[in-house]
């Protein structure tokens, strides 16, 4: 019989909990989590054939000669962990930001005094291609050491037609090379650059000059834009949204962080996700949910800020599809430890171990337009993470000190 390397037997672990079958939006409880006891998982060229009972699928590996990667202490699988907003390509630091917002210093305060994006926007266009690659590289390893094997990526830090550009080709760069995957995402619109005084012609300027290059180039399939008193309004944000979905891109946006309004937008324009929604209401959570928009709640940006979180149980019982993701950044959240998050967000919202693991697994996929993970079952990417333990339940209540002892990106273990 040809012996077939490509097909191999993981297993067997204390808990295979799937992530499957369960609602795409609105309050999920524990009880339909589907949770098999003493499984494993049968992946060919880094997708999933079969999740069954180990020793079923011991006979068929045995009878077909499979390969076995023997798991040897009780150990729970979970899909991979998916990271749905993150702006990790930078360089510099905003270490004196924090220290000054701690003191007690506004946001505003920081930026006359240097701080804030545009610092890293300075440092950023200083930056060669090389140096951006190496820091991307090393926030990517730390990454899928805990757990993350898909995450997306934002530009946003060079606010020229040529320095984005040299951003969206760093995350490219890395692509090819990592087993972490990234989902780069444009944001040009991060904010208005110094050289510019009028937000509406910068956006202009984005729409004919920096999109095309980046849509003939495959740089970004994705557009997203800050809408704040800080940065664009809703009516430059609704033009510039529209004109990007008329050209092929997917959209989604900064929203609702401050002050409300983005989340409208977001709904009109039919974006896939509204993230950030710390200022959401009733209203807000009503929009979204007619809208079928993914509300993505970033913790780490409430952690480093110091606010509150976003009203997370109030969009679940909204229906809303919840992600979570972690926004990691050099400003406002810098830490960028999903699990950790997740699981600190779920204490303090009331949120089950199911809707905490759904919004950093499958809901996160969803809010990336991913079809094909965020699950374990058939056809699905074998992107799996398992942890030492034997209950599944042990995962948040550590509270993301637990990390996982092993982490396969299409079925090989990285």
């Amino acid at each position: 019989m040809k012996q077939d390397h490509n097909h191999t037997l993981i297993g067997p672990f204390k808990q295979v909990v799937t992530m499957a079958g369960l609602p795409e939006a609105g309050p999920i409880a524990d009880e339909a989590l589907v949770v098999l006891e003493n499984a494993g998982v049968l992946v060919y060229d880094g997708y999933i054939v079969l999740v069954e009972q180990y020793d079923k699928l011991l006979k068929i590996a045995q009878e077909k000669g499979y390969t076995l990667q023997k798991i040897t202490e009780p150990m729970v699988l979970l899909p991979g962990l998916v990271d749905s907003h993150t702006h990790i390509c930078f360089a510099g630091s905003r270490a004196n930001d924090y220290a000054m917002r701690v003191a007690g210093k506004s946001y505003l305060e920081i930026a006359r005094s240097g701080g804030g994006i545009l610092d890293s926007v300075r440092k950023t266009r200083e930056a060669s291609v090389v140096e951006l690659v190496e820091l991307l590289k090393k926030r990517c390893n730390r990454h899928l050491s805990e757990g993350v094997t898909t995450c997306e990526v934002k530009s946003g830090y060079g606010l020229t037609t040529e320095e984005e550009i040299k951003m969206l080709e760093a995350i490219q760069l890395v692509n090819k090379h990592h087993a972490l995957e990234l989902i780069p995402t444009c944001l040009a619109a991060h904010m208005r650059p110094p050289e510019h005084t009028d937000s509406r012609l910068y956006l202009q300027e984005v729409v004919s000059e920096l999109l095309p290059q980046i849509k003939e180039q495959g740089l970004a399939k994705r557009v997203d834009i800050f809408i704040e008193d800080t940065a664009f309004n809703e009516e430059d944000s609704m033009e510039y949204l529209l004109a990007a979905k008329e050209m092929g891109f997917d959209l989604t946006v900064h929203a609702d962080q401050f002050s409300t309004g983005g989340s409208r937008i977001a709904a009109e324009v039919g974006a896939l996700s509204a993230d950030h929604l710390e200022a959401s209401g009733d209203e807000e959570i009503a929009l979204m949910q007619a809208a079928g928009v993914v509300a993505t709640v970033l913790p780490g940006a409430s952690l480093g800020l110091g606010m509150h979180y976003a009203p997370a149980r109030k969009m679940l019982d909204g229906g809303l599809c919840m992600a979570i993701a972690t926004d990691w950044n050099p400003g406002s959240a810098p830490m960028g430890d999903l699990l950790l998050q997740a699981a600190l967000l779920g204490a303090a919202e009331k949120l089950t171990c199911a809707e905490t693991l759904a919004g950093i697994t499958v809901r996160a996929a969803k809010a990336l337009n991913l079809t094909d993970r965020g699950t374990i079952e058939k056809g699905k990417q074998a992107d799996l993470i398992a942890f030492p333990i034997d209950n599944y339940r042990e995962i948040l209540y550590q509270q993301g000190k637990l990390k996982p002892s092993k982490v396969w990106k299409q079925g090989r273990e990285v």
